[in-house]
């Protein structure tokens, strides 16, 4: 089975699972989604799966992906903070349909090939920082969105502060070891209004900076 036929496969499976914005779906088919990963998983690249990456880490899978953007409800003008970065596909997945991204990772390692592969792909409206996802990019806030990729016991409180009124934070949290769900949160005048969406499975969102270089 070649790459296209993968590629086709995938987006149909996407739409069967209720992902219906076209700008998504045709972003999901341009990224290759091979350069996100290790030589050995780049045959599984468009299997709808999640897969490791460097550090222990993990590539989301990609219905997850896509369900997270379409639930961001972005637009071109959107500032976009993403807190770990990762492989970058998730950073390369938001880059073409809002105005600015900036990714936050606490792995040195994750974050320069990252930084690679946005190089590589022209994707020039992507900043990146190491750092402590747990408290945000004070110095870039508010954001119109902002997306965790790493399940929290709780909302850490830098990152409801940097939420723009009206904006958008979509985050894995842990009820218990076993069980996690995505929730969105909307910032209105009056505070913040709080809906599940999805049972996941994310790695934890720890707080600092990765001892490894």
């Amino acid at each position: 089975m070649n790459e296209d036929y993968r590629k086709i496969e995938l987006i149909m499976a996407l739409r069967n699972q209720g992902i219906r914005d076209r700008k998504i779906l045709e972003t999901i088919e341009r990224t290759p989604r091979e350069m996100f990963l290790g030589q050995p998983f780049q045959p599984m690249a468009y299997a709808d799966q999640a897969l490791p990456i460097a550090c222990g880490q993990t590539i989301s899978q990609p219905f997850v992906v896509a369900f997270m953007t379409d639930r961001l409800k972005l637009h071109d003008r959107c500032k976009v903070l993403e807190v770990g970065t990762g492989s970058g596909y998730q950073a390369a997945i938001l880059s073409p349909l809002c105005r600015r991204v900036y990714t936050i990772e606490r792995y040195r390692t994750l974050a320069l090939e990252a930084g690679e592969r946005f190089k590589a792909l022209g994707l020039h409206n992507v900043t990146q920082m190491v750092g402590d996802g747990t408290k945000g990019w004070p110095n870039q806030a508010p954001f119109d969105r902002i997306i965790v990729t790493a399940a929290a016991k709780e909302v850490p409180p830098a990152l409801t502060e940097q939420l723009a009124i009206g904006g958008i934070m979509i985050i894995p949290l842990e009820d218990t070891p076993m069980n996690q769900d995505l929730v969105r949160i909307t910032r209105n005048e009056q505070g913040y209004a709080q809906e599940d969406l999805l049972p996941v499975r994310f790695v934890p969102l720890v707080e600092g900076i990765a001892r490894e270089s």
